[in-house]
């Protein structure tokens, strides 16, 4: 198979929650497990910074890539989803995987992943491992992909885990309130390795607190401990506490470890960070006038911040590109949005992507006005059309939306 056949063989054959939702969903590590036996634990030789959290992955995964390459590192970055081609989740400093790797691996291991019914997941975990190992990289930030217990990348053991911070998504697998996310997410809490906790409220607090006891594990909240930040490529208000997270992770790092990074490696690495690591879709201008900006954000978290620093931008009119998956609770994001907006419905091209219609239904009832359009580029396009230079267009409500647009 060719690249393009490997790709479709891996997001077609087996389930993917990114495009397919809770049917992809495994509740256990045993698959995982078995597929780093097969594959002799590339885990074991990894050297590894572990990220977990409602939101903030991303960005607080790509800060730490980039800080760690101003430092002369040479850094592996493991991350979900992706916005246009598969290769994006797995690079070694700001190098997509080749395509001849991924073809490779798919085709030695084929058969053993279709006698295991692994998931799209499974098999992308086990295929960034093994790269990593092969080229020997000297440090390695693996994202979660979802909730952090039973998460595929739980089987490494990191030099520190991060839980960026705790909020209401993914409930129907993660649990319905603050704690039991938390739970969850502070799974990736090993023994006697330290854990650094972005943001925190009183009831995640007390989880962290006593995952920490349990494990033996120092805990320091990010939050409490830094004051000042460096300024950041990355604009969104949102990623100041991305930025303490990855300021304290890295004091840990230079307390706990060999590793030689100075203040100027992580200025260099917040400035640069778009440049090393090529991250998108976080609070992106694409346009001057009218101003176009795209974000990822999708949860009632990430949105109050995003929907509160627009309110803030100098604007005649505001024109919102809007569209979800269809696992989304439609009465917890959709009294987020503005009321005085010109609304453009549309649905991200997947499966998983909710029908327009029934977005504009739902949104009438928290008085939002638009139009339905039969795609994403449609809704851009009408958008572009309709505003003058000194309107505002955001493009969100899903992170398949951005990657429609870009």
């Amino acid at each position: 198979m060719n690249y393009q056949e490997t790709t479709n063989w891996l997001f077609n054959q087996l389930p993917m929650y990114q495009t397919q939702g809770a049917t992809a969903y495994k509740k256990d590590l045993t698959n995982t497990l078995l597929l780093a036996e097969h594959l002799n634990h590339p885990e074991k030789e990894l050297k590894c910074i572990h990220v977990a959290g409602t939101n903030g992955k991303g960005s607080t995964s790509h800060l730490l890539a980039s800080v760690f390459q101003e430092a002369g590192y040479k850094v592996g970055l493991y991350t979900s989803p992706h916005l246009k081609d598969f290769r994006e989740r797995i690079k070694i400093n700001n190098e997509e995987i080749s395509e001849e790797f991924v073809c490779e691996f798919v085709a030695k291991n084929k058969s053993f992943f279709e006698t295991n019914d692994l998931s799209f997941f499974e098999m992308t975990v086990g295929l960034a491992f093994q790269y990593f190992v092969k080229e020997k990289t000297d440090i390695n930030i693996i994202e979660v992909g979802m909730g952090g217990r039973l998460d595929s990348t739980n089987i490494i053991t990191p030099l520190v885990s991060v839980i960026t911070n705790i909020g209401f998504d993914h409930t129907q697998f993660l649990g319905n309130t603050l704690e039991d996310i938390a739970y969850e997410k502070a799974g990736i809490i090993k023994n006697n390795i330290p854990v650094v906790i972005g943001e925190y409220t009183q009831e995640t607090k007390e989880v962290f607190l006593t995952k920490s006891k349990e494990t033996h594990s120092d805990i320091y909240f990010a939050s409490d401990l830094i004051n000042e930040t460096y300024k950041s490529a990355l604009l969104g208000d949102y990623q100041i506490h991305n930025k303490k997270t990855v300021q304290q992770t890295v004091k840990v790092i230079q307390t706990h470890n060999k590793y030689k990074i100075s203040e100027e490696n992580i200025k260099n690495g917040f400035l640069n960070v778009i440049k090393n690591t090529d991250i998108k879709g976080r609070w992106q201008q694409l346009n001057e006038n009218p101003k176009v900006i795209c974000d990822t954000a999708h949860n009632s978290h990430g949105l109050k911040i995003v929907l509160n620093q627009i309110q803030n931008e100098k604007f005649n009119e505001l024109h919102i590109v809007l569209g979800v998956v269809n696992d989304k609770d439609l009465s917890d994001i959709l009294p987020l949005f503005p009321k005085k907006a010109k609304y453009y419905f549309c649905k991200p091209n997947i499966p998983r992507g909710l029908n327009a219609g029934i977005l504009e239904e739902n949104a009438k009832k928290h008085s939002l006005e638009g139009k339905v359009y039969n795609s994403v580029s449609n809704a851009y396009t009408e958008a572009m059309k309709n505003a003058t230079t000194n309107d505002f267009i955001y493009i969100g409500g899903s992170t398949f939306v951005v990657a429609e647009v870009l």
